[in-house]
């Protein structure tokens, strides 16, 4: 059957892509350790499972949502915005999703036209690039300065939207208060749009988080704020976010939601306004702290990587410009040597950088598999190379 244009020459995300063959190893028998996507070793909160069973014994046929998401759990994620991102939002102006890339995509398509110029900083979590070349839209991609200033703003040139998320994925950049209100000072000066990915708000080891939407008039600046329950609550697969933008702006996108998928599920919708109602996870964090720890320390005295200890995140960010930068070669290789998984850097923008997901194993096998990368990267090094090395 012939594919039409509009989709023929898409390609399946890399993130996803890395993740499906590591699962094919393991389902044929090879005893991979999968770094490439980051899926939590803990479980929902205990607040989350107890609402849903609840929510299980009180409906027992499940009900039909709205399509912009259940009342009461639109109205507890605004309390939510209120009390912890100082963003004043009405029920209204909230519609929940089946997850982070749904509320993304709806946002983009309702916001823009084809041709239309968007920006994206690199490295990017792929959907962002992804999406909007769906869409056909011009792609405007600049390298993430270390510190986001007026002038880096201003290079950019004309654009109708700029996507960014805070904290940043893969590496894992908190905004200071500062960048923040130069990044609305430029939405205010040039009438361009942003979409700000704050899906990673609760998994901040340094600085802290400041939202967009609480530093202006963000209907007026046409600000869309996006929030994943994925990865602050361990809930990567109850698959829901939520979007908050101008009223307009979330008809728009539940008219596109409604025939493509109408509502979030009714109990994933419980699950996360649960889930949102507890604030920062701090066992988890704690958790995931030390297992950030223990991998930099791990690879300090490796000479051709350079691994910072990211300010936030699931993920870590690591240089190996100094060995490669042909990472796609080198995580090919990786995974059929080693058996381990990790993510290219060119997946997102960036050669010579491979990103880790570090939350997903016990702390056994995440050590295993750096120093299998460590072990893998020394032979291509020079001392021994192997077959198929980059």
């Amino acid at each position: 059957m012939k594919i039409s244009d509009r989709i023929a020459h898409s390609r399946p995300l890399a993130t996803t892509a890395m993740h499906g063959r590591a699962d094919a190893l393991r389902l044929a028998g090879e005893q991979v350790i999968d770094f490439s996507i980051a899926i939590s070793h803990f479980p929902a909160p205990p607040a989350v499972l107890d609402a849903v069973l609840a929510a299980v014994e009180d409906q027992r046929a499940m009900p039909y949502a709205d399509v912009i998401g259940v009342p009461e759990v639109r109205a507890s994620l605004a309390a939510k915005l209120r009390q912890e991102n100082g963003i004043d939002a009405t029920a209204d102006e909230i519609i929940v999703t089946n997850g982070a890339k749904q509320a993304y995509y709806q946002a983009l398509y309702a916001m823009t036209d084809p041709g239309d110029r968007v920006a994206v900083f690199r490295p990017y979590w792929p959907a962002y690039l992804a999406t909007a070349q769906l869409l056909g839209l011009e792609v405007v991609l600049a390298d993430l300065p270390d510190t986001l200033t007026p002038e880096a703003l201003d290079a950019l040139g004309p654009v109708k939207v700029l996507v960014i998320n805070n904290p940043h994925n893969p590496t894992g950049k908190v905004y200071t208060r500062a960048e923040v209100e130069h990044l609305r000072d430029w939405a205010l000066r040039t009438g361009g749009h942003v979409i700000i990915d704050e899906s990673y708000e609760h998994l901040i080891f340094e600085g802290s988080h400041v939202s967009l939407a609480s530093l202006c008039d963000w209907r007026e600046a046409g600000v869309v704020t996006l929030f994943s329950a994925s990865q602050s609550y361990a809930m990567m697969g109850w698959r829901v976010g939520f979007a908050v933008a101008p009223g307009n702006l979330v008809q728009a996108m539940q008219n596109l939601q409604g025939p493509v998928t109408a509502a979030a599920p009714y109990l994933s919708q419980v699950a996360a306004a649960a889930a949102f109602a507890t604030g920062t996870p701090h066992a988890l964090m704690r958790d995931y702290r030390a297992r950030r720890d223990a991998v930099v320390r791990r690879f300090a005295e490796t000479p051709w990587m350079h691994m910072p200890a990211p300010a936030s995140g699931p993920y870590l960010w690591g240089d190996v410009r100094a060995l490669t930068r042909d990472t796609l070669a080198f995580a090919d290789a990786l995974l059929e040597q080693e058996k381990v998984a990790v993510m290219p850097g060119e997946a997102l923008g960036l050669p010579g950088f491979i990103r880790l997901g570090y939350i997903s194993d016990d702390d056994a096998t995440l050590l295993e598999g750096v120093d299998r990368i460590i072990a893998f990267g020394d032979r291509i090094g020079g001392r021994h190379p192997g077959p198929g090395s980059p």
